[in-house]
Parts: structure tokens; C-alpha cells; sequence
């Protein structure tokens, strides 16, 4: 257990940090392999091993573009998770969501049909499937990152983790325009509904009382609880009625 894992994480959300050196940390010492590591840098994938087993590792990384997604990052991720399944990888995700990258380009590139791969390969993945929430959890792009929704056996979350339709500060745009604008003191008023936003869903317990999140992790404690998961799924099965299959997001 590697104790610099509980301060990895800064304590400003809108600072970056290396999601790598969360995946070598709790990985087995030199053993994390990375794959298309020049394409689509706002993802990452490859291969490592967990206490000896080798697993696939999904991630997204914060330096890049926040790890939000774009198009060229859901293939990216689609394709290893296909690969991973085909070969029976165990596949572990460390999501960080702030979202899906916005604009023009990608909405006319179909981001939507893009990110429905992401969501389409976790779903029908038979391998054992973990996640760890490590910060950001936001809307769709927190679901598509094999959260509970689509079928992960075990999702884990850090204590810092953000787990919500969306950002505080956006949220409460939408959510309170009209009382924003009747306010005597907007700044004000905006403040307290922002940090009454944040008290409520700017951590994991809402998800985990939800059933969302099986348990919140001291981020040191990672390593073992993924490996003990890794063990308890070891046998695990998935069938599906036979000559049966899905509709890919094509």
C-alpha cells in the first residue's frame, strides 16, 4: 500500500495530476504496459498485472483535455475493452469524468454514437469488471466509465470523489435561474446554493447509500481491495442465449 496515493489528488478539482502514477502505484512495481500512449492522450489503456494477474487498464487522464472524452478517446477505449473481453483480461477503470468534450466538431463527428461504443463494449464485457472513482463523476460520461449502471461488478470510490449530474457552479445555473434573477444579491445567494450543492452530492456517500459505489477507499487501500475483488470474481460467469448479440453503435 503506497501511502503518497492519499495526497495524489489536489485538493483545487480544477488542477490536473498524472492518472499514470495512480496506475503504476497500485499496479504490481513495473509491470503497467501502455498502448496507443500517443493517440487520443486524454485516454489510457494497456496492459499490467495485479498481484501477478494480468489485467486490462481503462483510464482517463487529467492532463490531457481534463480526461474528458472525445471521439478519437471512446474508440480508443471501445476497442481494448473488445480486446480485453475477447481474450478474457480482466478489466480495471479508473475514471475521472468531468464529461464529453463540447463542441461543434464533435457534434457533427457523432460523439453521442461514438460514446455509445464505450457503453456498448462495458455492457457486453463478460470478463470481471472493477472501477475507482478517483475525483470527477459527472452525468453521462461518469455512466459510460463502467459505472454500476452498465454492469460493473465492483465500483470503488475515493473519498474526494464527485459524484453528480454535474458541477456545482453549472448545476446551480440551471437549476436555480429563476431565483437567481429575483434575488436581491445574486453573488450571494449563488454562493450558499453552490456550497449547499457541493455539502450534497460533492462526494461519494449519496452514490454508495444509492447502491452506485460498493465502499469509499482510503486511496492507500486501493491495491488490496482490488486484488481481494479480483480473487472474489475469479470464477466468474456470464452467459447470454445462444446465437444472440447486441446492435453495435455503428
Amino acid at each position: 500500500m503506497d501511502a503518497e496515493l492519499d495526497s495524489i489528488i489536489p485538493t483545487n478539482p480544477s488542477e490536473s495530476y498524472d492518472m499514470k502514477m495512480v496506475i503504476e502505484k497500485i499496479m504490481d512495481r513495473g509491470s503497467f504496459l501502455e498502448v496507443m500512449e500517443n493517440f487520443a492522450r486524454n485516454a489510457i489503456i494497456g496492459f499490467a498485472r495485479l498481484h501477478g494477474q494480468p489485467v486490462g487498464v481503462v483510464a482517463q487522464q487529467p492532463l490531457f483535455m481534463a480526461g474528458s472524452i472525445d471521439i478519437d478517446a471512446a474508440d480508443k477505449m471501445a476497442r481494448f475493452i473488445r480486446f480485453c473481453d475477447a481474450f478474457n483480461i480482466p478489466l480495471i477503470t479508473f475514471s475521472d469524468s468531468p464529461g464529453f468534450l463540447p463542441g461543434v466538431s464533435q457534434e457533427h463527428g457523432g460523439i453521442i454514437r461514438h460514446g455509445a461504443k464505450i457503453v456498448y463494449a462495458f455492457s457486453e464485457a463478460s470478463v470481471p469488471k472493477l472501477t475507482v472513482v478517483t475525483r470527477k463523476g459527472y452525468g453521462g460520461a461518469y455512466i459510460v466509465m463502467a459505472s454500476k449502471h452498465i454492469h460493473a461488478d465492483m465500483v470503488f470510490a475515493w473519498p474526494q470523489a464527485e459524484i453528480a449530474v454535474m458541477g456545482a457552479e453549472g448545476a446551480v445555473a440551471i437549476l436555480y435561474r429563476k431565483e437567481l434573477q429575483g434575488a436581491e444579491n445574486a453573488a450571494e445567494e449563488r454562493a450558499r446554493l453552490v456550497a449547499e450543492f457541493k455539502d450534497k452530492f460533492n462526494n461519494p456517500y449519496r452514490a454508495a447509500a444509492a447502491g452506485f459505489v460498493n465502499d469509499v477507499l482510503i486511496p492507500h487501500e486501493t491495491r488490496p481491495r482490488l486484488i481481494a475483488a479480483l480473487e472474489l470474481l475469479r470464477d466468474k460467469k456470464s452467459t447470454t442465449p445462444a446465437k444472440k448479440h447486441g446492435c453495435m453503435p455503428l
